[in-house]
């Protein structure tokens, strides 16, 4: 019986869902640091990350995902290289109907690119059904530009499936990376 942990970063600007994806899949309650917030320009709703929100998916044989949530506000920007110490992957969560999109991309790909060592993966949600492929195509081309590679996906963070969806592609991803095979 083999046992495994993973730590798997949740990244990305204020009410993307990081949140709400940690809440949608983790197997215990989900830890928050949630605190009312005082941003409302930048998004409106009540309250926002403060730290970290933590959560975690049980394998079974003893083996699990650990989930971590970073907070959005760049004003706490110093949390997000001590909670991605020794994660596995990352997934940037980005609202697709914001429109500083792609300057969120960039902010939060070049935060933990690392050299393309740190598997990533960008989920993008709240996008329209005719604004789908247009927005993901936008995605797509940026990070060409930027010479990063990672999966994009359209997601519904709300939808346990969508979400598991991301973490199985990434922890695909991570084995990849763990073996050796060349990066996207």
């Amino acid at each position: 019986m083999s046992t495994a942990e993973f730590k798997l970063l949740f990244s990305g600007p204020m009410g993307a869902g990081k949140t709400t994806a940690i809440n949608a899949i983790s197997d215990q309650k989900v830890v928050s640091t949630d605190v009312a917030n005082t941003d409302l320009g930048e998004f409106n709703k009540a309250t926002t990350t403060a730290a970290l929100d933590y959560g975690y998916i049980d394998l079974g044989t003893g083996s699990g995902v650990r989930l971590y949530g970073t907070p959005g506000q760049e004003r706490f920007r110093f949390m997000w290289p001590i909670l991605a110490n020794n994660a596995a992957g990352i997934i940037v969560l980005l609202n697709g109907d914001h429109p500083q999109l792609l300057e969120h991309l960039d902010l939060y790909v070049e935060a933990f690119w690392k050299g393309g060592d740190l598997p990533m993966l960008i989920g993008i949600g709240r996008l329209a059904p005719e604004m789908e492929s247009e927005v993901l195509m936008q995605v797509m081309q940026r990070l060409e530009q930027k010479q990063y590679s990672a999966p994009v996906l359209a997601v519904d963070v709300r939808q346990k499936e969508d979400v598991l969806m991301m973490v199985d592609t990434l922890l695909c991803l991570v084995e990849a990376n763990e073996m050796g095979a060349v990066p996207l």
